[in-house]
């Protein structure tokens, strides 16, 4: 079998590893080094500052453009497209791509839809409901294929977008490869919600039913722009016009009395594995139907059971008495909350060692490459590697 080369596309919005925050980034920092264990050849379409090893490097932007995002549309919405106009471009000159794999939310299946030679994977890591007006009438141009991240999210997709679609791989994290095998530490007397402050993750019912289940609560996760508190006070009113600085203000901070409940701002790294796996519990208060559950799978890799509403993607990810308990309502939250310490931990990291690597990511995601490259077999100058 001849080697394959796949053109990552991670985008223009941060480099590859993050700092932090990076949901999208992290996933292919993770996959990335998997892939060339099994001799695929990577081409990162990505910016300057990223370190990840790769055969080749793609970059329109020495530093990553999230700023950017802040910014009005008519400002902003030039960064994407010249990113994916140097994408394309790139495409037309190197006939060894075998496979384009798309991480690039809207621009990157529209711009490369219309494009020639390699066949593309497109992840779909959001909110399907995103964008309807592209999403409904999605047209691949029979070279433009979609993955998702869980079942639920491609159940929930419009039908045109789903007609596309040849499966769902499930996000993976390295902290999952030999779970099974880490000496975890002791238990604390705290349970946590991890990401970020926003009405969607639902923070307000978690510090609310804290105090009425009596379980410590630690609050992880940035609020609007502000990652630490001492800078969200130094903000004063200003910085009210910011949608989840209201929520905070509204909806969760009457609950967090800096004992029961507490919001210690953006924690990564070796300070947030430490909050997650001494935590008795990971909770999914969601408010929406989450598509890929990176929190969760990270969780449980860590060896601390997920307590959730039974939305999304949770029901898939969780095995029901055993890695987490899910809930239908605000009642059923409460009592899962209490009888979280019943679950084991050692049960938690087992089943992300099976599940959730990024060994059996790069697995699947191989299969999907051939598959694809079969599909597209018959366009103009693509024939499957072999």
């Amino acid at each position: 079998m001849s080697t394959l080369t796949v053109l990552m596309n991670a985008g223009p919005w941060l480099p590859v590893p993050p700092n932090g925050y990076g949901g999208i980034e992290n996933v292919i920092a993770a996959l990335v080094p998997e892939l060339r264990r099994r001799g695929v050849r990577v081409v990162l379409a990505t910016v300057g500052t990223s370190t990840l090893a790769a055969e080749d490097r793609i970059v329109t932007f020495d530093d990553g453009q999230f700023a950017q995002l802040q910014r009005p549309y008519n400002r902003a919405a030039g960064v994407a497209a010249a990113h994916m106009h140097q994408v394309a471009r790139e495409l037309q000159r190197r006939p060894e791509i075998d496979v384009v794999h798309d991480n690039v939310e809207v621009w990157g299946p529209v711009v490369l839809s219309a494009g020639t030679g390699a066949p593309v994977l497109h992840t779909l890591h959001w909110d399907l409901a995103k964008h309807p007006a592209l999403y409904s009438g999605f047209d691949g141009g029979g070279r433009v294929f979609v993955n998702g991240v869980s079942a639920s999210q491609l159940a929930r997709a419009p039908a045109a977008l789903r007609a596309h679609s040849v499966g769902h791989v499930y996000l993976a994290t390295p902290l999952a490869t030999d779970a099974d095998q880490r000496v975890r530490p002791p238990k604390g007397d705290h349970s946590v919600v991890l990401g970020r402050i926003s009405a969607l993750k639902g923070q307000h019912l978690a510090a609310r039913l804290a105090h009425r289940v009596g379980r410590r609560l630690v609050l992880a996760g940035p609020i609007g722009p502000y990652h630490r508190p001492e800078d969200l006070v130094a903000s004063g009113d200003a910085a009210l016009s910011n949608p989840d600085v209201r929520y905070w203000r509204e909806s969760v901070e009457p609950f967090v009395d800096g004992e029961l409940v507490r919001w210690v701002g953006t924690v990564a790294g070796a300070e947030r594995d430490e909050l997650v796996a001494t935590a008795r519990a990971m909770l999914f208060p969601l408010r929406w139907e989450e598509p890929g559950g990176t929190a969760a799978v990270e969780s449980l890799a860590l060896g601390t059971p997920v307590i959730g509403l039974r939305r999304g993607c949770l029901p898939e990810l969780i095995e029901p008495g055993v890695t987490g308990l899910l809930a239908d309502d605000e009642d059923g939250f409460a009592e899962a909350w209490r009888l979280a310490d019943r679950l084991s931990p050692a049960d938690c990291a087992a089943s992300a060692a099976q599940r959730f690597t990024p060994s059996r990511a790069a697995d699947e995601y191989v299969a999907l490459y051939h598959r694809i490259l079969t599909r597209g077999a018959d366009l103009p100058g693509n024939a499957p590697a072999g």
